[in-house]
């Protein structure tokens, strides 16, 4: 048994999640005998090899291990490729790109409860799926657009009167929806349209959640997107690799290809990747700078003077490690001590989030999300994690970093009535003036 589990160990392309699925089938398997039979999971058919023809041919010399090493490999450096391009094409880029990854991944979903459920006969299940996305998504981006285009929304009369009535709007087309889903409830088919009426709604609270965190993070400064998504795509490249040439040791048993050593070694890669990335990105104002919305230009900028967090720093080294590297202190920034924070989380914790997407997978007999991407499943198999990660860095910023924001303050102030914005003028200034800061002269001149 030792040796066994050790060869499975080390051939991460053996059919060993195939093998599982099939006989999980078999033991799950059940027939109902109501009118609602058809709610039961059926598997799903075999995935069929959806490697380019091209790479097949290159690779037909190689065994069935190392050519899907070379398709993931060759696959992972285009995506990397890829993420270099849209980054320098900018933040606006960049919003567009996690929209339609948001699609995407709630696509995959969606479609596996279509198949999955056999939902074929259901009235509107589709077309509600794609209606509730649109009222979740316009609720949180027309937050987000109130939030950091404020000039712009005061400017425009339609756009203030939507800003202003933004809550009552969203909630008025979601219960929309949810009349339509009422009204379109059949009697042969209640429980099932009540699975898929949950299963969009916890889809729609992992996908487009999450992703709004994402894009909230990337307004406080491109570094704090790009950190964390390096830093995971780090650790799933360097866990993947320790796995393959050391991995010997099972991880867990909701995904037997990973192994403790790539575990282990993917942490120690990542914290080591996290600290050199975050030391290059944190010299450029254009990564550092929260990004902003200019009136004049009608674009994004992103151009500030770096706060402390991002300007060198001397740090005195505990006597302990002093003794070993013979150096007193070390100049580093700020935000590489918080970047170990990131790198730790995405290596011990991110995974977490792609072992619940194995048992969500397994759950339903399926390998992959989808086959969008040879060698890598779908595009919800390689953000199972970055998911997770966005939302703990939006709490981080919260928790951590991020303090009252006084521009916020400022619009909000402006949007009161003149005698309200005279009160608080008056409020602060005998605050003041209590506290020393504004003395009678100054406010004499």
């Amino acid at each position: 048994m030792t040796e066994l589990r050790q060869r499975t160990a080390r051939e991460p392309d053996a059919p060993t999640e195939d093998k599982e699925l099939e006989s999980e089938a078999k033991v799950d398997g059940e027939t109902a005998s109501d009118s609602e039979s058809r709610a039961d999971l059926v598997a799903p058919p075999a995935p069929v090899d959806d490697t380019p023809e091209v790479l097949n041919r290159a690779l037909s010399n190689l065994s069935s291990r190392w050519k899907n090493w070379w398709v993931r490999g060759i696959l992972t450096l285009a995506m990397i490729a890829f993420f270099f391009i849209i980054i320098y094409l900018g933040p606006m880029v960049l919003m567009m790109i996690v929209m339609c990854v948001q699609i995407k991944c709630f696509h995959e979903i969606i479609t596996i409860g279509y198949n999955v459920y056999h939902s074929y006969d259901l009235p509107w299940f589709r077309t509600l799926s794609w209606y509730f996305l649109l009222c979740v998504n316009y609720f949180f981006y027309g937050e987000t657009v109130t939030d950091y285009f404020f000039t712009l929304v005061q400017r425009e009369e339609p756009l203030r009167i939507l800003s202003k009535y933004h809550r009552f709007i969203s909630f008025t087309l979601y219960l929309t929806g949810f009349c339509m889903f009422v009204l379109s409830l059949v009697k042969k088919h209640y429980r099932l349209q009540f699975y898929m009426f949950g299963w969009t709604h916890v889809t729609l609270l992992i996908v487009v959640t999450q992703s709004h965190l994402v894009i909230h993070n990337l307004f406080e400064g491109m570094i704090w997107f790009i950190v964390p998504i390096s830093c995971v795509i780090c650790n799933d490249i360097m866990a993947y690799m320790f796995g393959f040439f050391f991995g010997r040791t099972p991880l867990i048993k909701l995904s037997p290809k990973k192994t403790w050593e790539g575990f282990i070694g993917g942490f120690f890669a990542t914290v080591v990747f996290g600290l050199l990335l975050s030391y290059v990105m944190s010299g450029y104002r254009c990564f550092v700078c929260p990004v902003e919305y200019n009136n004049d230009t009608n674009s994004f900028t992103v151009d500030c003077e770096p706060s402390d967090l991002f300007r060198l720093q001397e740090y005195n080294i505990p006597g302990v490690i002093h003794s070993v590297i013979g150096w007193k202190t070390v100049r580093m920034y700020p935000f590489q001590i918080h970047s170990i924070a990131l790198s730790t989380f995405a290596s011990l914790i991110g995974p977490f989030g792609g072992f619940f997407a194995s048992g969500f997978k397994r759950a339903f007999k399926i390998k992959d999300f989808a086959n969008t991407i040879p060698g890598h499943g779908g595009i919800m198999d390689r953000f199972d994690c970055q998911y997770l990660m966005a939302t703990f860095v939006n709490v981080y910023i919260a928790s951590f970093i991020r303090g009252p924001n006084p521009s916020k303050l400022i619009q909000q102030f402006l949007t009161l009535r003149p005698d309200q914005q005279l009160h608080i003028f008056n409020t602060l200034k005998s605050h003041l003036m209590d506290k020393g800061i504004l003395t009678p002269a100054a406010e004499d001149e």
